[in-house]
């Protein structure tokens, strides 16, 4: 009964639970991002190429703004490039520029207390805007609704919308999981013990015989493993794999059930409503930062041609970072503020790797992007990882205001890749009328935590990859606006004649239906336009 039970498990869930989420194609070169076509043979960005172009000519130092969720200001490959605030004397403990912020050495951090400590984990704004607007919203219909709420309450829907799938996801697929589960640790423990070590792979189990004792067992791993190509896969990673599900698929119950904790608000102690209550949080951009934001970082801006690591994309540049983002979603009041101050502090350039599905005070944020555009202030953003078109499920934050007008100043950056990653379109990313352009997002190789070096996918790998492209143009040529920069980046990106596949499926469709341009940017391209129109020495 047991052995029945589990094999049916086994062949309807392990493929799509656990082998799904492994990869099967083996990465590119490191730094094909940086690399053309033509010249290369990979599908990146040619700025290897575009600096070729600019030789003999001067640049001039551009500051970009990283809103994430931390930064390793340590860093070997990312220290000498940080912004300094040349108006504040470090760790005198005063506001010596009187902005309001104490010590903003290297930016500002919205994300925890006065007294230093930082917040490490956070909730979902879905379950946020769920529980404190249930009571006023639910079983209430649009017409009942007054116009001034009728956002609000349109966001309320989407997140009771998007809680109630989370639980039937959890109702449907917890009990075989589990069971499946259970049965694997059971074959694991068998294995482990036979071997008599803890980690084993297919080359480790393939000798033996299936008809032994342990045949059941033996012939369950290697069903596994033979559903995957990579050899390194183990029995330790397949478990992790299934364990991660399992939490995501509790955590996903919780959600709908539990009133979600105020971590922020335990430490910050502002009134969140109020965007004028603005001075909080503290200078603190180490302590929890993680990887995210030192690989976004280092994307942009990590040294070049120093032997060291990884090239950054921008030669003269000074990374102004802004913690607003820990685990879990940003809040829109932090994010609204990261904007203006990073505005306030000189960027010229704002790469945004984060979102969410639901923006409950848009307004907010909404009024700082308009207040980036009357300074002349580029925001690039990435557009998510969901493989959804975000015409008809946004995410946020995007660059249609509540009115129903457009910000000038907005890049929305869907995710590339290269064909030895797969394909030209990476298979998360989401894509629509929403996404302006494409940029390398797979496999990009970049600055971690600890003088760390990794490779990482997603939209928040090729916003920074788009922001680095717009800094190094910038650089070069500071006059250029974010409507001319804008329109130069879209017109110059890789024009894609094939058709690719589309995020989430399997149909192969035109490019010009992932994204407003049709194309992938491209550096190299970008520049020559740029010295045609703007070039005179």
């Amino acid at each position: 009964m047991f052995k029945k039970s589990f094999s049916f498990i086994l062949i309807q869930l392990c493929f799509i639970v656990v082998f799904a989420q492994i990869p099967i194609v083996k990465p590119p070169l490191k730094g094909w991002h940086l690399l053309n076509y033509q010249q290369d043979g990979y599908f990146g960005t040619g700025v290897k190429e575009a600096y070729e172009l600019l030789a003999g000519r001067k640049s001039t130092t551009v500051v970009i703004a990283v809103i994430d969720s931390g930064i390793d200001t340590l860093h070997e490959d990312l220290k000498s490039v940080l912004w300094t605030n040349p108006k504040e004397i470090p760790g005198n403990g005063k506001d010596d520029d009187g902005n309001g912020y104490t010590d903003d050495i290297h930016g500002w951090n919205f994300c925890g207390a006065a007294n230093g400590e930082n917040m490490s984990v956070n909730t979902h704004e879905v379950a946020r805007v769920y529980h404190h607007w249930k009571t006023a919203f639910e079983g209430k219909q649009p017409i009942n609704i007054p116009g001034e709420e009728v956002f609000l309450f349109q966001q309320w829907k989407r997140s009771e919308k998007l809680l109630n799938k989370q639980y039937e996801t959890y109702v449907k697929n917890y009990p075989n999981i589990e069971s499946f589960s259970a049965g694997l640790q059971t074959t694991n423990r068998l294995v482990t013990t036979y071997l008599n070590k803890q980690t084993f792979s297919k080359p480790a189990i393939s000798y033996l015989q299936k008809t032994d004792s342990l045949g059941w067992a033996i012939g369950v791993w290697l069903d596994l493993f033979a559903k995957t190509t990579d050899s390194s896969v183990t029995n330790t990673s397949i478990l992790n794999e299934i364990t991660m599900y399992k939490n995501n698929l509790l955590a996903g119950k919780k959600r709908m059930e539990d009133e979600p904790v105020d971590y922020r608000g335990a430490l910050t102690k502002d009134k969140y409503e109020d965007i004028n209550d603005s001075i909080y949080g503290n200078n603190n951009l180490y302590d929890h930062a993680g990887n995210h934001g030192t690989h976004v970082s280092g994307i942009i801006g990590a040294v070049r041609n120093n032997n060291i690591g990884v090239d950054g994309i921008v030669d003269n540049v000074r990374i102004l970072f802004i913690r607003a983002v820990p685990g879990g979603d940003e809040h829109d009041k932090d994010v609204a503020l990261a904007i203006r101050y990073a505005v306030n502090n000189g960027a010229k350039i704002i790469n945004m790797s984060f979102g969410k599905p639901v923006s409950p005070y848009k307004k907010m944020v909404d009024d700082a992007v308009k207040y980036a555009a009357t300074r002349g202030v580029l925001l690039v953003h990435g557009a998510g990882n969901d493989g959804v078109d975000v015409d008809k499920e946004p995410f946020y934050p995007n660059p249609i205001f509540l009115d129903g007008t457009s910000a000038t100043n907005f890049l929305t950056i869907g995710a590339s890749g290269d064909y030895s990653t797969g394909g030209l379109i990476a298979s998360f990313s989401n894509y629509g009328k929403g996404v302006d352009i494409f940029a390398p997002g797979v496999y990009i190789t970049s600055t971690t935590f600890g003088n760390g070096y990794e490779p990482y996918d997603g939209t928040s790998m090729a916003s920074p990859v788009a922001a680095g492209v717009a800094g190094l143009i910038k650089s070069y040529f500071p006059a250029i606006t974010p409507a001319q920069m804008i329109d130069l980046l879209l017109k110059t990106g890789s024009v894609v004649q094939e058709l690719v596949t589309i995020p989430g499926g399997n149909e192969k469709v035109n490019m010009l239906q992932l994204c407003t341009s049709g194309k992938i940017i491209n550096a190299y391209e970008a520049v020559k336009l740029a010295i045609a129109l703007y070039g005179k020495k």
